[in-house]
């Protein structure tokens, strides 16, 4: 199995016209995922990458080829109005790439999202992918490999770092999904690590945290209270000065919290074993396997 995306998925791209909406459309085609539509507004009518429908509305896609997840390539200044016409037309997993989304906006778009029961990643994320299943996102399909870790993380770039330590080391993935790195996002370690837990095919989790904010020590508890599966973490920003943002949005100690050492000295409290570096990760977990 695999957690939010498989191969029966059918995803639409909001922004399909777009540069990076075309070339990531066209990317998730050749993982052979289930791209059936795009929409963007006043396009309605055209057809792009050798057939894919493009629709003026969502409600206009998800009625004609019944797409249950969207992924979003839109400037951040039209971004909500496009999660939320996902939330309001059918989707059930709309996926934000974009990255810059005012604040408060992604406050309106959580909020109308869980009312309507619909998951929101992202966003400023890479997306996730189930590898051998689907791809709803922009990360590189060819490090990937099918097997029994999930793996989660704030960052997109190290989430590809990581998750080429593991395919060297023999570990493959059930599902790797970035959350996003800014101080509002739809799905938190939390959210994500239950999944996982109640995924009969995910044996082993590896967490990829960063400063700023307590999404990590809130994994951490959750961790020690609900989880069975072995877990290992990396915390970016052990160097970072106090009072700077590093990276993403959300990534910023401010009055001594959010650190790394915090979040590193929670982890270690309930036996979630701390990489010093990402490539660390694939010996840390076997261990822990080991020791089931």
């Amino acid at each position: 199995m695999s957690i939010l995306i498989d191969e029966n998925t059918r995803i639409l791209v909001q922004g399909i016209t777009g540069h990076e909406g075309l070339f990531h459309a066209q990317k998730m085609l050749e993982y052979h995922s289930q791209v059936v539509a795009g929409v963007t507004p006043g396009r309605g009518g055209q057809t792009v990458l050798d057939g894919i429908c493009v629709y003026n509305t969502v409600r206009e896609a998800v009625d004609a080829t019944h797409a249950d997840t969207s992924i979003i390539f839109v400037p951040p200044r039209m971004a909500l109005d496009a999660i939320l016409e996902s939330v309001a037309g059918g989707i059930k997993l709309v996926v934000v790439i974009t990255e810059g989304i005012p604040t408060l906006d992604m406050v309106t778009a959580v909020r109308e999202a869980k009312l309507a029961g619909v998951r929101i990643v992202g966003p400023n994320c890479p997306g996730l992918i189930s590898p051998g299943k689907s791809k709803c996102g922009i990360m590189p399909a060819d490090i990937h490999r099918r097997g029994t870790i999930g793996v989660v993380s704030r960052s997109g770039t190290l989430t590809y770092e990581v998750v080429n330590a593991l395919t060297q080391s023999g570990f493959g993935q059930s599902t790797c999904i970035g959350i996003g790195g800014d101080p509002v996002i739809g799905s938190n370690f939390v959210e994500i690590l239950e999944l996982f837990e109640n995924d009969p095919e995910t044996e082993g989790v590896a967490l990829l945290g960063e400063i700023g904010g307590s999404d990590e020590e809130d994994a951490a508890a959750f961790y020690a209270a609900h989880m069975t599966k072995p877990m290992a973490t990396f915390i970016a920003g052990r160097t970072a000065p106090a009072g700077r943002r590093m990276g993403h949005a959300g990534a910023i100690i401010d009055g001594g919290h959010g650190t790394a050492e915090n979040k590193i000295r929670v982890f270690e409290s309930v036996g979630v074993p701390v990489a010093s570096f990402p490539d660390e990760l694939p010996s840390l977990l076997a261990k822990k396997l080991q020791s089931k």
